[in-house]
């Protein structure tokens, strides 16, 4: 240091040195660097504070931010956790809901085979109740028919009788022979293989 720049230092000590007032000043200058210096390590000392409360602040301030940083890490491994817990459960959602389509899809497919086998079946029931009056009749006019030779002659007799162009006909009534005729005509034949 050159020279001593003092705010209320007096002129004759303006432009000394810190050495010259030392060795040679008077003891007025000496005072007056006396008292500068005071007030010079006054002022150090309240920066030196300053600074060591900016420091603390600073060293709080860094502790909370850590801090702050360790608990957003712990909420985004948490939510990406969650997140994957989520996706996991929807792809499972997912995989029951196509099942449950795929499970409908053939429910459905069942269900118009069914209801198509149902109204076919009704279309039969309907014609059967049509032919009707006429089953227990004609489970009568083949009693006692055993084997295939004697179904034939009674079938013939039973035609020429019931033909829809003999008076006495009634077409309603060949079907229903026609028809007991075969289920007969089959059973005998199954005996028959077997």
């Amino acid at each position: 240091m050159d020279t001593i720049k003092m705010d209320k230092v007096a002129e004759p000590i303006e432009g000394k040195t810190f050495e010259e007032i030392l060795v040679h000043g008077s003891r007025e200058e000496l005072d007056i660097l006396k008292s500068w210096l005071f007030a010079e390590n006054v002022r150090i000392e309240t920066a030196r504070n300053e600074l060591t409360s900016i420091q603390h602040k600073f060293v709080t301030e860094r502790k909370q931010f850590q801090d702050e940083m360790k608990e957003l890490n712990h909420k985004l491994v948490v939510e990406r956790k969650r997140l994957k817990e989520d996706t996991a459960f929807f792809d499972k959602k997912m995989e029951i809901l196509k099942s449950g389509f795929s499970q409908l899809d053939m429910d459905k497919r069942k269900f118009e085979k069914e209801k198509t086998q149902f109204l076919n079946e009704k279309e039969a029931a309907a014609r059967d109740v049509t032919y009707g009056r006429y089953n227990e009749t004609i489970e009568i006019l083949f009693k006692g028919v055993n084997n295939p030779l004697s179904l034939k002659k009674r079938y013939k007799d039973l035609i020429k009788i019931f033909h829809p162009d003999n008076m006495a006909g009634d077409h309603e009534m060949v079907l229903a022979i026609n028809r007991l005729f075969e289920k007969l005509r089959s059973e005998f034949e199954y005996e028959r293989q077997a």
